[in-house]
């Protein structure tokens, strides 16, 4: 029997299609690599509030082919840009719990990311927003992100990470927000790799035990961030590959 869920989310990929395409990426790339949150307390089980109760098989795609990617992108030496949430737990996020305290593992690299740390290649930047755009600001005015994109000439950032319909999606419309503005010459496109992004899970029978949340249902609210970052302009690709193999 098909369950009342499939048979939605099949009417909404119907309804509301996200054209995917496959984005091949040559050896004179100018597309940079944009990681957002792949840390410990979003995709490591028991990792804090927010991260999975028990192996999600959603998240751990994401993990897989964001850690493969990663791996290509350093290998050849190519820009890669890491936001880690990071919050003070005393500050509150509404409607999240507290989560990602700052100093704590939560906050860091999820074990199959570790070692980006030490890439010369790699950007690392905390963020106490769900924004990661506005979380690039800096007292003085600059954005931090803006300035990667500049000083690396980077024409196309390809977006990966968690959750797709929340962090992920509002750092999407805020950079072609600001393309469009021109803030971000040269960048043109923002891609975002659906098999490498994944959301939280929280059905609704849970959530109506927890006082001020709401239904957070997995594949159909990442289905609705793939088409609503679609919707902002991005380009939507369920495959990534290179001209060359390592």
């Amino acid at each position: 029997m098909v369950s009342s869920s499939s048979k939605t989310i099949d009417r909404l990929q119907k309804e509301l299609p996200v054209k995917q395409d496959t984005l091949l990426l040559p050896d004179n790339n100018s597309t940079g690599l944009v990681l957002v949150d792949l840390v410990n307390g979003f995709c490591t089980v028991g990792a804090g509030n927010l991260a999975p109760k028990v192996p999600n098989g959603q998240i751990a795609q994401m993990v897989d082919e964001a850690t493969k990617l990663a791996r290509v992108f350093c290998d050849k030496k190519w820009p890669v840009f890491a936001f880690l949430d990071s919050h003070d737990p005393d500050v509150p996020e509404p409607p999240y719990p507290p989560h990602c305290f700052a100093g704590t593992s939560e906050s860091k690299f999820i074990p199959e990311l570790e070692w980006l740390e030490g890439e010369a290649n790699v950007t690392m930047r905390l963020k106490d927003c769900i924004d990661g755009f506005l979380g690039s600001m800096e007292e003085d005015g600059s954005n931090v992100f803006v300035n990667w994109v500049k000083s690396n000439e980077i024409k196309a950032v390809l977006v990966v990470g968690i959750c797709t319909d929340v962090c992920v999606f509002d750092f999407v419309s805020s950079a072609l927000s600001a393309r469009n503005r021109g803030i971000l010459t040269p960048l043109q496109d923002v891609i975002v790799y659906s098999q490498a992004c994944a959301t939280y899970d929280l059905p609704l029978h849970v959530a109506e035990t927890i006082k001020d949340t709401i239904a957070h249902p997995q594949d159909l609210m990442h289905h609705i961030g793939l088409y609503m970052a679609q919707g902002r302009g991005a380009k939507v690709v369920s495959k990534v590959s290179f001209t060359t193999q390592l």
